[in-house]
């Protein structure tokens, strides 16, 4: 059986692991419900390229927000955690 923190749920543990997670979730939801607000005012465009649209729209705010936190956690692991290795080695 896994260990559980006391008041944590999982998705605050992967939350604070790593914060564009929720911004991506918050984005996707956030694009899909404003799409869905214009869906009376589409004009003459078909409802199926309306949901393709908002589709393409909501999966690249995902895809932009997993690069930019992809790209946070490798300058944590290869720049910044290096310099504090090396400056922990001066101070010795």
């Amino acid at each position: 059986m896994s260990t559980y923190e006391e008041n944590d749920s999982k998705f605050m543990r992967k939350a604070k692991e790593n914060p564009f997670v929720p911004i991506g979730m918050a984005g996707f939801f956030a694009i899909v419900g404003y799409r869905l607000m214009k869906l009376k005012s589409r004009g003459d465009t078909k409802m199926s390229v309306h949901l393709i649209h908002m589709r393409v729209a909501a999966q690249g705010f995902v895809v932009g927000a997993m690069t930019v936190g992809v790209l946070y956690s490798m300058y944590k692991e290869y720049i910044l955690k290096p310099a504090e290795e090396q400056k922990a080695v001066r101070q010795k």
